[in-house]
């Protein structure tokens, strides 16, 4: 994953864990699982989401939203919780595994001692799994800024639309399951067990926590959790996967790192500060209008481990002091922060009811899509974030027409966009090189844009000219004409035109989308910069039929194309 990931992921290797909760004498009664962290070894403390204690709680889920709960004591849960952790390899050897008749790879029952025919070979590390420890629980605490701005973003009107579960869209999830999985959001357990010395020893240097505020909208993340909580660790146990920061409030924090149900409590670490713990997994699935929205929702580390560290400070003050400390200068951003310089050029447009994204091209020239500003003289209004927010009013002086495979619409300023750096635009593409969406999406005019991260999959061409751009980035509605950038080097690429929908489930694939490339809008915008003239634009609804072919995704002539944001 090359030489940045190299803290990151021993970091993640050495404090991944999986935790398991379960009523004493009652095995009928199944068992709830999540991620965990293991913040120190030696005591050895772990932090893992709150949402598995629900079942427990004397008083129920309504006691972790009861006025000022931001702690709850260990004992307000029933005294028939059974917990257990369990982490990685640590001192076991291959050869070790040989004398247990276990040659090879190793399995969870390897690290039993107890000889036995060999298990199928299913984990490629030559080295056991710790095998699950009992936990006790000291207290379960909460972010209280987080809820806080969970309930702004996600609550009143906006709460219908969204839904955060641990199963998926299609599961049966009673309501009372549902109730407490969003009570639990931003609430987080601190367990104590005991590991070995040895294990102890080898799992190295303590670890450290971003400060919050630290790492930059944009920059890189490696989520590390296990899908599925304990169910098959010797597969799933500490997975990783890559991904950027998208957007935050606060504390409240989205990624477009794939994350899985069971990864909730698992930690996500950054590149820089090297391999400094950002935040915990919150909610990896979400949801909005019965659409998968492709984002995981993270709760930032800082605030979590000073509450943790003020409770600890009364209980067991040297436990207290064990905890990660915090890394980073603060960076003293906005909450609209547009991450990268080139993610500034970004814009939300609103016309009437609509809204979207654009790109600025020239100081009072901004693209985006037709379906966002359909109709030519229309005013609307621009607002861009260099550092604040700033409204600058326009008019379309140009749409193309429901019949082009080009849905495009440029629009005029009545002011520069001052402070807003103009991209360049690209002259060539490079099938697989990193690319970033940023749009207005999901929380477009709360938070600013979000961005995304991806590789450009496709470059489809007619004549050898491309005419459309396919990339893996998460794009969602409210992305329609935000720009398309290339990762290295800040360049325009494109302008996101679409993702991708099942006609007959009616299921939408954020991670497929088109982007229009910006050579084939280039050569007009400067002539409309120069001299005013239109002419060159309007050949855009003149596209040639292979051009409306590919737009069209293979549908009959008869069927108009239409965007799916």
């Amino acid at each position: 994953m090359g030489r940045q990931w190299g803290p990151a992921m021993r970091a993640a290797e050495q404090t991944g864990c999986v935790v398991s909760a379960s009523r004493a004498g009652h095995p009928e009664a199944g068992s709830w699982s999540c991620s965990g962290v293991i913040l120190s070894c030696n005591p050895g403390l772990v932090l893992c989401h709150g949402g598995i204690f629900t079942p427990f709680l004397r008083a129920g889920s309504e006691a972790l939203t009861a006025a000022a709960a931001a702690i709850l004591p260990g004992d307000s849960c029933g005294d028939d919780l059974r917990l257990h952790v369990q982490w990685g390899p640590t001192v076991a050897s291959p050869a070790a595994c040989a004398e247990l008749g276990r040659p090879g790879l190793c399995t969870p029952q390897c690290a039993s001692l107890e000889p036995g025919p060999p298990d199928p070979p299913v984990r490629p590390l030559g080295r056991p799994l710790q095998p699950p420890r009992p936990a006790e629980l000291l207290l379960l605490l909460s972010c209280p800024a987080f809820r806080a701005h969970f309930a702004r973003l996600f609550g009143g009107e906006a709460a219908e639309q969204w839904r955060f579960a641990s199963a998926a869209l299609d599961d049966e999830v009673s309501e009372d399951d549902e109730e407490d999985q969003l009570r639990a959001l931003g609430w987080f357990a601190l367990l104590r067990v005991q590991p070995d010395q040895e294990a102890a020893e080898e799992r190295g240097p303590a670890l450290a926590g971003a400060s919050l505020g630290a790492v930059p909208k944009g920059a890189p993340l490696l989520a590390c959790g296990s899908p599925f909580g304990a169910f098959c660790p010797d597969i799933f146990l500490n997975t990783l996967s890559r991904g950027v920061l998208s957007n935050a409030a606060g504390p409240l924090l989205l990624t477009d790192a794939r994350c899985l149900p069971g990864t909730e409590g698992g930690g996500v670490f950054a590149a820089r500060p090297a391999g400094a713990l950002v935040a915990f997994v919150a909610a990896p699935l979400c949801w909005k209008a019965r659409e998968w929205v492709g984002l995981t929702l993270l709760c930032a580390a800082a605030p979590v481990l000073r509450v943790a560290r003020a409770a600890l400070g009364n209980l067991y003050p040297s436990a207290a002091a064990r905890l990660p400390s915090e890394v980073g200068v603060p960076r003293d951003v906005p909450l609209r922060d547009p991450g990268p310089l080139w993610a500034a050029a970004a814009v939300l447009v609103e016309c009437s009811t609509v809204w979207g994204s654009g790109v600025a091209v020239a100081p009072r020239l901004v693209v985006t899509c037709r379906h966002v500003a359909p109709r030519e003289t229309t005013r609307v209004v621009v607002r861009y974030f260099t550092p604040k927010s700033v409204a600058v009013w326009g008019r379309v002086v140009f749409a193309t027409q429901e019949t082009s495979p080009y849905d495009i619409a440029v629009v005029s300023l009545e002011e520069d966009l001052d402070g807003v750096p103009m991209p360049v635009p690209a002259e060539r593409f490079h099938e697989g090189e990193a690319v970033s969406v940023v749009g207005f999406g999901v929380f477009g005019q709360a938070c600013g844009p979000s961005v995304t991260a991806g590789i450009l999959s496709a470059v489809v061409r007619v004549d050898d000219t491309p005419v459309m751009l396919q990339t893996t980035c998460a794009v969602h509605g409210g992305s329609s004409g935000g720009p398309l950038f290339s990762t290295r080097s800040g360049d325009l690429l494109g302008i996101i035109a679409s993702n991708t929908r099942d006609n007959n489930t009616g299921a939408t694939y954020p991670h497929l989308n088109f982007s229009i490339p910006i050579t084939v809008l280039q050569p007009a915008l400067q002539q409309y910069s120069r001299t005013g003239d239109l002419g060159s634009l309007r050949e855009l609804d003149r596209a040639a039929e292979p051009v409306r072919v590919v737009w069209r995704l293979q549908r009959p002539l008869t069927e108009a194309p239409q965007s799916k944001l």
